[in-house]
């Protein structure tokens, strides 16, 4: 028996955003639509809450059920209420972002949505309001990563100042100027030099560095905040 009888009832997916770096680019991971309506068409990974889940774990499912992992970055970021923005029914659609290690995801995506890894600078058009999802979703993950490391989660754990630059300037379109950069990473404590080397640009090698996330807690019990603008 409902409780609220004279309500309307709409349908609650949660579509995620899923972005990964990989040789100086910043990608999107996208799926072919194998139902109607659209079939065939390109679309964000997503779908409809079950009555039991909580949102995140509404999110969390559907990650892992394209790529497998299971404990990724995953944020909220906004949700989609236009009226007609599903063609089939009224649907509230909630999104998240999530940001992978695209290597390992690539190595375990399962093979029932014909998934394709997708420049962001590259996007086909693709079904609904998605779009306009990917392009919320990019300026809530440039404040973020503004602010907060999360930029790390998609790189290896071992990375060079280079790709860590690189990284950045995929993130937020345009050029960082290195020096200045590399200053201000000078000041994190919590970015560490390992004692190996990348010796594939150069003969003479670049610094292996990872992230400590246990030393970024700690300078933020200190009162250290993290600001990387471009």
């Amino acid at each position: 028996m409902q409780n609220y009888p004279a309500q309307d009832r709409l349908l609650v997916a949660v579509d995620c955003i899923i972005f990964g770096f990989r040789e100086e680019r910043l990608n999107l991971l996208l799926i072919r639509r194998d139902f109607e309506p659209h079939r065939g068409e390109w679309s964000l990974m997503g779908g409809f809450l079950r009555r039991e889940e909580d949102l995140d774990a509404g999110a969390q499912r559907v990650v892992q059920t394209l790529t497998g992992l299971r404990e990724v970055y995953l944020e909220q970021f906004h949700v989609f209420g236009r009226v007609d923005r599903d063609t089939v029914e009224r649907t509230l659609s909630v999104g998240y972002y999530a940001l992978v290690d695209q290597d390992i995801a690539s190595a375990q995506l399962s093979g029932d949505y014909a998934a394709r890894w997708v420049p962001l600078d590259e996007l086909p058009p693709l079904v609904f309001d998605h779009c306009q999802m990917v392009d919320v979703a990019l300026a809530a993950l440039r404040y973020r990563s503004t602010h907060e490391p999360v930029g790390f989660e998609l790189l290896p754990d071992r990375f060079t100042l280079t790709q860590l630059q690189r990284l950045y300037e995929a993130i937020f379109g345009r050029s960082i100027d290195a020096g200045n950069f590399r200053r201000r990473l000078r000041r994190m404590d919590y970015l560490e030099q390992t004692n190996e080397k990348d010796f594939s640009q150069s003969r003479s090698g670049a610094w292996y560095y990872q992230f400590r996330p246990e030393g970024y807690a700690a300078a933020r019990r200190d009162g250290e905040a993290f600001l990387l603008k471009p």
